[in-house]
């Protein structure tokens, strides 16, 4: 540098570029001096086993095979050709299933470790499938060990908040025909007093079985009587129009009411069953949701069993734990106790009321959309207390830190365009400190009273953390 150009910084103004602790650059504020300030901390917090790991899997060698195998998969969850096809029983979607047998949403748990919203769920099931007459006698079933548990996700499912699957529930079939493999979700019921939300009344039993006898068949039989309803535009169009598929879904269930309305029509001879059919729909602003659920599951579901990739193909939670699955280790859950979420609560109620986290729709954060599509979705931002509408893409900014790329065919048309984060890596998750923000709706903790608000939750990062120790060792890394 010459000497003028020395001369001419040394009589600028001081600029100050402050790395790490923000205490320093508050001092030099009060000075007046401008400070511009980078949080900065160490790799994997400062973990110093985990910092290690990270290097190891950052050699050359072992960063080339898993670089080619998180293209692999990658690739996978972009060709995936997702089309809704049918509503059908679960006992047909699900063989597996036999009486007294639940699914749930989640990582395995037992009875004994469920929360509040999950028991009132099994108890209403229970009576809703006839194995017990009442609440009362299904709470002391279950107690007895009179019910088979599993995951939802161990057979091709996936179910919103306590995520109930049996026998005769109606489930939605989403068929992902470029690699022939389907998933099943159940209908939404809407909001408020639901089972997903532990709701279990006679209001909300009643729901089910009009949901099982009427609407499920006739829902069935119109997408049958189509080539199914394509999803990946679908979700395009929702992005474009202030969707981010978890708890915004207002215009992709209009956009889907909008296509299968001619077919309902065609196929429904009772006048009545049909205007029904179609203001339920049309009054449920969430009716899309567990579509994309089940879209999500069909996506990542052939993400699997990749050796050496690092991208995480499944999240949920039960309302006690949060559990991962990744590429490279398979079936394996990685777990953690669950976080309370913050955000809004319906009047009269409080965070006092709130159950931890549960559901298995953080599938769609797992494929890039809820809350690492916020930025399409400004309106979100506000309704579950995440910040003003215009920090609404901080979020999603936040969440490309984490994952391996880009989405080309599902943008946000307010951030220039920008593909939705997609291919969350436990890599990038443990090196940054960054877990993955989820949108949720917030259910009582006591069973029986449904939702009380919505907001924003992160996961656990000891799931990734657990994750990545197993995923080094299947590199033969330790």
């Amino acid at each position: 540098m010459s000497n003028s150009n020395i001369s001419k910084l040394l009589c600028e103004p001081v600029k100050v570029v402050n790395i790490g602790l923000e205490s320093f650059a508050d001092e030099l504020k009060q000075q007046n001096v401008d400070v511009v300030q980078v949080n900065w901390v160490p790799p994997a917090g400062g973990d110093v086993t985990l910092a290690n790991l990270l290097s190891k899997l950052g050699s050359y060698k072992k960063m080339k095979q898993i670089e080619e195998a998180n293209q692999e998969a990658i690739k996978r969850m972009l060709a995936g050709d997702l089309v809704l096809v049918d509503v059908i029983p679960a006992l047909e979607a699900i063989p597996q299933l036999k009486e007294r047998m639940i699914l749930h949403a989640g990582p395995p748990i037992d009875w004994d470790q469920m929360c509040g919203p999950m028991r009132g769920a099994v108890t209403g099931i229970a009576v809703f499938e006839g194995w017990a007459a009442d609440l009362d006698e299904a709470e002391n079933m279950a107690s007895e060990g009179a019910f088979e548990f599993h995951p939802n996700h161990h057979f091709d499912s996936v179910g919103p908040m306590t995520g109930m699957t049996t026998i005769n529930q109606p489930m939605l079939v989403v068929e992902n025909r470029t690699f022939g493999n389907r998933a099943y979700c159940a209908i939404n019921e809407g909001l408020g007093k639901v089972m997903r939300f532990g709701g279990n009344d006679d209001e909300v039993l009643d729901r089910l079985r009009w949901l099982r006898n009427d609407f499920g068949p006739a829902l069935g039989k119109a997408l049958r009587s189509t080539e199914g309803l394509e999803l990946k535009n679908l979700v395009a169009r929702g992005l474009g129009m202030g969707d981010e598929m978890h708890q915004r879904n207002v215009a992709c269930s209009g956009l889907t009411m909008r296509a299968l309305a001619p077919a309902l029509a065609s196929t429904t001879e009772d006048t009545a069953a049909l205007t029904k059919a179609l203001a339920f729909i049309g009054g449920n602003d969430q009716f899309f949701l567990n579509i994309a659920m089940a879209m999500g599951k069909a996506m990542m579901d052939p993400v699997r069993d990749i050796d050496g990739s690092s991208i995480v193909t499944a999240m949920c939670r039960n309302g006690t734990e949060f559990g991962i699955r990744v590429s490279g280790t398979g079936d394996t859950w990685f777990t953690a106790p669950v976080e309370m979420p913050e955000g809004l609560y319906f009047p009269g109620f409080t965070e006092d009321d709130a159950n931890p986290d549960m559901g298995d729709s953080t599938i769609v954060e797992t494929i890039g959309l809820g809350g690492f599509a916020m930025g399409a979705s400004p309106a979100v931002a506000g309704f579950v207390g995440a910040g003003a509408a215009s920090e609404a893409g901080n979020f999603t900014r936040t969440m490309s830190e984490i994952t391996f790329g880009e989405n080309p065919e599902w943008t946000i048309p307010a951030m220039d365009y920008m593909g939705v984060p997609t291919g969350i890596d436990i890599r990038l998750v443990v090196e940054t400190g960054i877990a993955p923000t989820i949108n949720t709706g917030i259910a009582h903790k006591e069973p029986g009273i449904g939702q009380v608000g919505a907001g924003v939750v992160r996961a656990p990062m000891k799931c990734f953390e657990k994750a990545l120790v197993a995923f080094a060792e299947s590199v033969g890394v330790s």
